[in-house]
């Protein structure tokens, strides 16, 4: 039986993957009181470097602690302890398995419970059903956006080291550096907006930057919508254009995914099929660069099908929360059939509006019990994860669409 996923796969710089397996990045808000790594946390990663996956990447580390998308992330800066961070890296790697650090910045999706006015490229608000639970931005000046960018090289440079083998670059879900992708969400008229190469270049700046002081060797990935699905947003033409310049220079991956709050689709259950795949295969076809297909997979069919048509590795987050050894079992038998809950209050109304913030908080609550050592909970049952929602966020979760 000719185990596709299992064959290896070697980075443009060297690196060496031993599968095809790609933890991609949930964020797990399990960050002490200072946002640092917790003690959980590191245990939650000491759990999953044991399944044998290729790639492990953690969820979304933020550059900045001004700014932080909800409570309970993790900073990395200045003021953090890099020993906890060292530790988090020794656990993550335990098993000789890389371990990337995913850098990020909310830009305007801080949720309103954080009591800070967010900074975007421009002035813009979130819409859609999500708009309440999210303060209106300021427009970033041309220092702020100099002054991100040397923070997420610093966070870079950090987790250097702190012994990480790797960083990815967030550009995806809505967060800053997809909002300067988006001509709906940048409408700057200086250097940093108008044209794909000026909304590129923050972008660029932050990859440049990192690449010169970390080195030609070390791993930097880039997690990139194929598209917002949002009109006027960042859309597939663009995603192929920004695919194609980051190749030539010399980023060693690229993951695809997709959506952001005004769309969801990231958050979503696609039991169907993978969610970006055939972007993934129409991307793999335009670069050297290995392509990440990330959301949707279930079945190995699926999953040796997506690498025969030539993405490189198969992104699995939730999977591997409900069921970590799936790659073993894959090892053992060949097989791979998967299934995740569809949380419900019962409720369309709300399931509707609330249905992937309230997913992202079960899957929370999951990653949590693994940290404790405790087995995971299998429900379908959304109202204990919608109350943990309120109890981070307020009320202001539960506020109706605004037309």
């Amino acid at each position: 039986m000719n185990k596709i996923l299992l064959e290896e796969l070697v980075l443009p710089n060297g690196v060496k993957i031993k599968n095809r397996f790609f933890k991609s990045a949930m964020s797990e808000t399990m960050g002490d009181k200072e946002n640092n790594p917790s003690d959980e946390l590191i245990a939650l990663y000491k759990h999953w470097s044991k399944q044998s996956m290729g790639v492990i990447v953690s969820g979304n580390i933020m550059v900045d602690r001004r700014y932080l998308a909800e409570p309970g992330n993790i900073v990395l800066d200045d003021q953090s302890d890099i020993s906890a961070f060292s530790k988090w890296a020794e656990a993550g790697k335990a098993q000789g398995v890389p371990m990337w650090l995913q850098l990020n910045h909310p830009g305007k999706q801080m949720y309103r419970s954080m009591n800070q006015v967010p900074i975007a490229p421009s002035a813009v608000p979130i819409s859609g059903s999500a708009k309440s639970a999210f303060r209106p931005p300021r427009q970033m000046s041309t220092f702020e956006i100099k002054e991100t960018i040397k923070k997420f090289v610093s966070a870079g440079i950090k987790a250097k080291e702190a012994g990480f083998t790797g960083v990815q670059i967030h550009a995806a879900h809505g967060y800053l550096v997809n909002q300067f992708l988006s001509p709906a969400d940048n409408q700057r008229t200086d250097r940093y907006g108008g044209s794909l190469e000026n909304r590129m270049r923050f972008l660029i700046e932050i990859y440049q930057g990192l690449r010169e002081n970390l080195g030609s060797d070390f791993t930097i990935a880039l997690k990139l919508n194929a598209s917002d699905f949002k009109e006027t947003g960042f859309g597939f033409e663009d995603c192929q254009q920004v695919v194609k310049t980051m190749s030539e220079l010399g980023i060693d991956l690229i993951e695809i995914s997709g959506g952001n709050y005004e769309a969801p689709v990231f958050g979503s259950e696609h039991e169907n099929g993978a969610s970006f795949l055939s972007y993934a295969v129409a991307l793999s076809e335009l670069t050297n660069v290995p392509i990440v297909s990330t959301g949707g997979f279930r079945q190995k069919d699926q999953m040796e099908e997506a690498i025969e048509n030539g993405v490189s590795m198969i992104g699995l987050a939730r999977p591997f929360v409900l069921q970590s050894d799936l790659v073993e079992v894959y090892q053992r038998t060949g097989n791979i059939n998967l299934s995740t809950p569809r949380l419900t209050t019962k409720i369309p109304q709300i399931d509707q509006v609330l249905g992937a913030i309230i997913g992202v908080s079960y899957y929370e609550a999951q990653m949590k019990r693994i940290g404790r050592q405790r087995n995971v909970k299998i429900s379908t049952n959304a109202w204990p994860y919608l109350l943990q929602t309120i109890k981070a966020h307020g009320l202001t979760a539960l506020k109706p669409r605004r037309r």
